[in-house]
Parts: structure tokens; C-alpha cells; sequence
């Protein structure tokens, strides 16, 4: 997996106002932290970061720092709940050959076999992989599984050095029969009918009436 270098900023301001002085420079707090070492506080460019956390689980080289860049890893990310900014980030200090656990996003390809539905209950994964060796994501193939057919988490296919580290019986997809025209109606209590109009009026003649004209105002 390919690293970002992202240039760090030390911090020596804590609380929440400074906090709201460093985002409104858009900047980001944050935290290093691993390998027993003092947990150190640095600002990072907002918009670097947020590309740099598109992919998932990206490696980050973090420049910057007394004593050398630092190779993290992102274990956490806090994010506003309306406008999805992000508000801080903690980064863990990993190493090249080094394990760390990570979850994984599960990548579902193919079509199931016509009349089945498919059903995804695991949407990521739980691995035990080297820090510089993470996988971007588990495809799990699912064309033309038919009915009834599942697939459990020790049924995936890990890349060389990768382990699960999640419950192997643990239901990552399965195929559900696709529910018929008349089940849908018996859940729904039927669709609506649609109101008809009232006919119109018809005179004599047989064509139809003309409006009756309310009173005439004085």
C-alpha cells in the first residue's frame, strides 16, 4: 500500500476553543500515539487529510516532527454529524513487518441466480495483516449463487500474510428468494386503488352539460 506524506504542525494548545481556532484554519487536530512512546499532539492540513483517509486504512508519513517523520496508521476518526468535516483523528505508529488489526471493506461482485436476493450482513472484516500490507478490500464473488447458497467469513480468500481475526462462522452474505408480486401485496395490505372521477353531467341532447353559472353578484 502506497504512503501519503501529510507535514504535521506541534500543538500547544488544548480545549475547545483553541480547537475551533485550528478547524476554522483548516486544520485538524490530532494525536500520535504507540510503541510506549508519550503521546504527542500535532495539527494537520484538513483537505490533505481528507483525501488521504478516501482510501481505507491509507498509511500516512507524517513530516514534521522533533526527532523524524513517523509511519501511522488511522484508528480513529471523529466527524461532524452534518457536514461530515473532519473534527480529529487519532494515529497509531506502526512499523514495516509489523502486525496490526484492521477492518477491511468486503467488495461484493457478480449477480445471483435469477429469483434470489442477495443479502450482505458483514459490510467490512476484521483482519490481522502487516502494516504495509493491509489489503484495500476482501472481494467476495457471489455469480450465480443460487438460493440458500451463503458465504461465512472462513470462506474468504486472504491475500498471502493476511488472517482473519473475526468469528470464521460469521455470515458475510447469503441469497434470500426474491419475494413474489402477491407477497408484497399481502405485506402491503395491497396497493391503492385509484379514485375515479364522477362522471360528467349529460343533457338531452347527449352532450355534455355546461357548467352551472353561480348567482350573479349585485
Amino acid at each position: 500500500m502506497p504512503e501519503v506524506h501529510i507535514a504535521a504542525e506541534q500543538r500547544s494548545e488544548f480545549g475547545k476553543g483553541p480547537a475551533r481556532r485550528i478547524r476554522r484554519a483548516g486544520r485538524v487536530p490530532a494525536i500520535l500515539y504507540g510503541h510506549g512512546t508519550d503521546t504527542r499532539h500535532v495539527t494537520l492540513p484538513g483537505h490533505e487529510l481528507m483525501l488521504a483517509l478516501k482510501t481505507p486504512n491509507v498509511l500516512i508519513r507524517i513530516d514534521g516532527l522533533r526527532g523524524g517523520n513517523q509511519l501511522t496508521l488511522p484508528k480513529a476518526v471523529q466527524r461532524d454529524p452534518i457536514r461530515g468535516l473532519i473534527e480529529h483523528v487519532d494515529l497509531l505508529l506502526v512499523r514495516r513487518g509489523e502486525k496490526v488489526t484492521v477492518e477491511v471493506p468486503v467488495q461484493v461482485t457478480g449477480e445471483v441466480f435469477p429469483g434470489g436476493l442477495l443479502d450482505q450482513q458483514l459490510v467490512q472484516v476484521t483482519l490481522e495483516a502487516e502494516a504495509t500490507n493491509i489489503p484495500q478490500s476482501i472481494p467476495v464473488d457471489v455469480e450465480g449463487m443460487e438460493i440458500g447458497q451463503s458465504v461465512h467469513a472462513s470462506d474468504l480468500s486472504l491475500p498471502a500474510g493476511v488472517t482473519l481475526h473475526a468469528d470464521p462462522e460469521a455470515l458475510v452474505v447469503h441469497v434470500l428468494a426474491a419475494p413474489t408480486a402477491e407477497q408484497i401485496e399481502a405485506e402491503t395490505g395491497g396497493l391503492p386503488e385509484a379514485e375515479e372521477a364522477p362522471p360528467a353531467p349529460v343533457g338531452e341532447d347527449g352532450e355534455p352539460a355546461p357548467a352551472e353559472e353561480g348567482p350573479a353578484e349585485s
